[in-house]
């Protein structure tokens, strides 16, 4: 996929967070007259997109873009998905394929002491640990179906919790992990291997949560994309770009400067 028409109506129409390869990097996806197109959001790139309109992202399938003009954003009513697991707790009789494939229970760790659990097809337990941006994470067990999966994690969610927010790991990201409560919850359950993962934002303090397009890409984390502009840096939470038309040039609005951008 190459660069927009210059002067089109180019969307946001999706963001993909996890590389596709060694030598690829998080991306946002662009739409133009049905063709979709991959900006890359590898560090060091410089977005210099404003936002305007913002309507329904539409459907993309296939690598083809189908525009919806309706209001709602991110999606209306017409294309918002609804993931029938979303808030399954195994009394379920496997309604989808993908419930009776091999299934991993996991531990997962954000900045500084934030922890969950979760379940996901165990050939996709690396991925969806990177999906999320978790920093610390632990596989506890590897069972033959969703059903027993979602079980288990209902059982360990009473404690644990099964869902972090954006803007709380948004507030941990120039942390480090609080490693004596990460251990003290890993000796509480049994594990079979741990995962540390790092993604070189190297921030000395907590970036300002804003809604932009323009900047110097830092680097991603899940779906975190931390900007630097005019000595300060913002997260941006990539759903937030959803279904915005986007036009070029920098944004117009007045930003609030970190104490940072001072000294």
């Amino acid at each position: 996929m190459g660069s927009p028409d210059v002067g089109a109506v180019v969307q946001v129409v999706g963001y993909e967070t996890v590389p596709a390869g060694e030598t690829d990097h998080a991306a946002l996806l662009l739409a133009s007259d049905g063709a979709v197109t991959r900006e890359s959001l590898a560090p060091g790139t410089e977005l210099q997109y404003r936002l305007d309109g913002r309507h329904c992202a539409g459907d993309v399938t296939e690598g083809e873009h189908t525009p919806c003009d309706n209001e709602a954003s991110p999606y209306c009513d017409r294309h918002t998905s609804r993931w029938a697991c979303a808030r399954c707790t195994g009394e379920c009789d496997l309604p989808l394929p993908s419930c009776r494939e091999e299934h991993a229970v996991y531990l997962a760790a954000f900045a500084p002491a934030t922890f969950k659990v979760g379940v996901t097809r165990s050939w996709r337990l690396d991925t969806r640990l990177r999906e999320q941006g978790a920093d610390r994470a632990a596989h506890l067990r590897t069972v033959e179906d969703g059903r027993i999966a979602r079980q288990i994690e209902a059982e360990i969610a009473d404690n644990v919790g099964d869902r972090v927010r954006v803007p709380a790991k948004i507030r941990g990201l120039h942390l480090p992990v609080d490693e004596d409560a990460w251990a003290a919850l890993l000796a509480a359950h049994d594990h079979r291997e741990t995962f540390r993962f790092e993604y070189g934002l190297d921030l000395a303090e907590r970036p300002m949560a804003e809604t932009l397009a323009s900047g110097t890409v830092r680097g991603t984390k899940g779906r975190v994309l931390v900007l630097d502009r005019a000595g300060s840096s913002y997260a941006v939470d990539l759903r937030d770009l959803l279904g915005y038309e986007l036009a070029d040039g920098g944004t117009e609005r007045a930003l609030q400067s970190s104490f940072a951008a001072f000294e």
